[in-house]
């Protein structure tokens, strides 16, 4: 993740939170438990799980270039043991101009 700057008032960040201990499950709380249970091959049942979008985000400093934006989410989830996070991109969605950025030894992803 870099900067992202919504000072031109460009792009928009907004959250949902969805508390599933003894309730019934959305469809996306369903879909992250499946998502959790296929890449680490375990069982998995969500108690909690937050979805944090960042909607066409424009890259720092937005002063320069509000056109190429990014739409990116983080979903935090736990069992109330074990704690996950997933980290989902759209589909061709970088358009940040990644030479013009500060550092241009850019992953999409984390380490």
């Amino acid at each position: 993740w870099d900067n992202a700057d919504f000072s031109r008032g460009v792009g928009t960040t907004f959250y949902q939170e969805f508390s599933t201990l003894n309730t019934a499950k959305p469809p996306f709380v369903r879909d992250v438990e499946a998502k959790v249970r296929r890449y680490l091959r375990s069982s998995y049942s969500a108690a909690w799980t937050l979805k944090i979008t960042w909607e066409k985000a424009p890259v720092y400093a937005a002063r320069t270039d509000t056109r190429k934006t990014i739409t990116y989410q983080a979903v935090l989830t736990t069992d109330g043991f074990r704690s996950y996070i997933l980290m989902l991109y759209q589909d061709r969605g970088m358009q940040w101009d990644y030479t013009r950025l500060t550092s241009t030894n850019v992953l999409i992803g984390y380490t």
